[in-house]
This record gives C-alpha cells, structure tokens and sequence, in this order.
C-alpha cells in the first residue's frame, strides 16, 4: 500500500467516523425529543383525567346533597305517623350532606390522601371491610348461577329426521 493510498484510506476512515456520530447525536437527539413528547402527552392525558374525575366528585357530592334534601322530605311526611323514624332519618339526611359537603370541597388526590391516612390508622377496620366487601360479592356471583350457552356440538339429526320422528 502506497503512502497516498494509506492517506486516502486514513481520510476515509475518519470521514466515516464523523459521519457516524454525527448520525449517532441525531438519532440520540431524535430519541430524547420522542421521550419528551411521550412524557408531555402523559402528562397532559394525566391533567385531563384528574380533572374529569375532580368534575365527577364535585357531581357526586352535588348528588347527595339532593340525597339529603329528599330524605329531609321523606322525614316531614313521616313526622305524624312515625316521629322517631322521622327523626332518625333527619339525622342521617344531615350526616350525608355533611359528609358531601367534606368532600364535594376535595379534590381526587386530597380524598386519595385521606383514604390512605384513614387505611394506616385503622387498618384492622379496613381489611374487614374489604373482607365483608369480598364475601357479598362472591355470595352475589355464587346465587346468580351459569349462564347457559348452546351446546358447541352440532346435532347430527337432519332436519327431515326432527320433524318426524
């Protein structure tokens, strides 16, 4: 190999060298502008979900507060025939605005903050009631029995054989 053809080979070589990572930082800059984009999409996905579930909290809380103005009725045509009744169910009418009060003023975060606190301070109370959850729910599935579906198998009666015989 001549001394020329070295330099050229060398020249060759380096030129190649640039090339390749000039295309290795482009397809690394490609990769992290991909990255940023998924993680912006997610976050805006995120953002938009929070707030229709914040919507559907405040729409709940709104729902039982009507709850309440109903059982508050409910009570005042009680009241002659059943005064205790009607007292107990005031009672409660007044329990579940306050309650949808509380949380009708949460967002969906401050409520799964709560949740949580709650689960680690009474743990034994929740684990029964997921228990008791769990047990209505299996007792629900168990009694509403199989469904049947047609059989997989054709018959093989041709049709002339089932009317007559």
């Amino acid at each position: 190999m001549t001394n020329e053809n070295f330099e050229n080979a060398q020249s060759s070589y380096s030129e190649h060298q640039t090339r390749n990572k000039t295309m290795g930082d482009a397809a690394r800059d490609a990769a992290e502008k991909a990255k940023q984009a998924a993680a912006d999409t997610a976050a805006s996905m995120s953002s938009h979900v929070m707030g229709v579930l914040n919507d559907q909290l405040r729409l709940g809380a709104y729902s039982a507060c009507q709850f309440a103005s109903s059982m508050r009725v409910a009570a005042g045509d009680l009241q002659q025939e059943n005064p205790r009744l009607a007292e107990f169910i005031r009672g409660l009418s007044h329990n579940v605005e306050d309650y949808s009060e509380r949380v009708g003023d949460k967002t969906v975060e401050e409520l799964a903050r709560d949740a949580s606190d709650f689960t680690r301070r009474q743990p034994a109370l929740v684990f029964g009631l997921a228990a008791l959850a769990g047990f209505f729910a299996f007792r629900t599935f168990k009694s509403a029995g199989a469904i049947q579906s047609p059989p997989i198998q054709p018959n093989h009666q041709n049709p002339a054989e089932r009317r007559h015989g």
